[in-house]
């Protein structure tokens, strides 16, 4: 059976390294699909949590398969989130085949169209909407403020609302905080002048249009991997939500040799894969 030919693929909130993490299922879904471009939009892992030496092999076997689609030819964008904000100080470089970033713009069929995290929301947002008008400075600042306000609550005790408990231990997320979010977001694309508006960080699918006197924008949130299990997919000029749950033959594709390979063969794996990218980067330094 074929695998399923995609233009672009988001995923966000995976949390890789926490117990919440439905690593095995992300596995056969990512095994399903041949995506030309794959972005992952923050939180694919979660540092706080890999404090706790928690990393399985089903956890690895997801990065190795997302290191195997880069070298099939696969596009592949790692945008940085609040849980894995260590990427954040090596913005806008290159990882081996993966290019990291805070936020990503791509015209889309005509539509301008921005990805990012979303964490910038967790800052008190009433009165910083006039930083992003300074583009990409402006969101650079708004980053900063926001890991100021948690480092400033967390002397206190205290944790950011409304998006704080990525493993949803202790029920659903508050539906008045989300919709405010969503609103917050598109607002800020329709004042930067975009068409479309992918974000994550409030693990809350949706596909939503939002329209104010100054214009309409698509709203797209690519959910997680934590409870919902559901992705982005760009084909055919519209995106689609996918929700695994629906998917009745994401079975059929598991990919066996991943399933069947231990810890050390895929740690040896991924180590070769880069050994051989560094040892290419100095044979061209030589020719240059």
């Amino acid at each position: 059976m074929k695998k399923r030919r995609l233009e672009i693929v988001v995923l966000s909130d995976v949390h890789l390294g926490s117990y919440a993490c439905h690593a095995e299922e992300l596995l056969t879904y990512l095994s399903s699909i041949e995506p030309k471009t794959l972005i992952l939009n923050g939180d694919i892992l979660d540092a706080k949590k890999m404090r706790n030496n928690y990393f399985p092999p089903s956890h690895l076997k997801v990065v190795k398969k997302i290191f195997s689609l880069a070298a099939k030819g696969t596009v592949v964008h790692y945008i940085t989130g609040n849980r894995d904000e260590p990427f954040r100080k090596i913005d806008d470089i290159y990882m081996g085949a993966i290019q990291v970033s805070n936020r990503l713009s791509l015209k889309l069929n005509g539509k301008n169209t921005l990805f990012f995290h979303g964490d910038i929301f967790d800052f008190s947002f009433r009165h910083s909407h006039w930083l992003l008008n300074f583009g990409a400075f402006g969101f650079d600042t708004l980053l900063k403020l926001a890991k100021l306000k948690t480092r400033g609550l967390a002397l206190f005790g205290k944790k950011n609302k409304p998006f704080s408990n990525p493993e949803l231990i202790n029920g659903n997320r508050d539906p008045e905080q989300i919709a405010l979010f969503e609103k917050n977001v598109a607002k800020m694309a329709i004042k930067q002048h975009y068409d479309h508006v992918v974000c994550g960080h409030s693990h809350a699918p949706n596909k939503q249009l939002f329209e104010t006197k100054k214009g309409e924008c698509l709203y797209l949130n690519s959910g997680d991997w934590v409870k919902h299990m559901t992705a982005l997919e760009y084909s055919f000029k519209r995106w689609k939500l996918y929700r695994y749950e629906n998917d009745k033959l994401t079975s059929f594709y598991m990919d066996e040799e991943l399933k069947a390979m231990d810890m050390n063969e895929l740690i040896a794996t991924i180590t070769q894969r880069k050994q051989r990218e560094i040892n290419q980067k100095e044979r061209n330094g030589l020719n240059d």
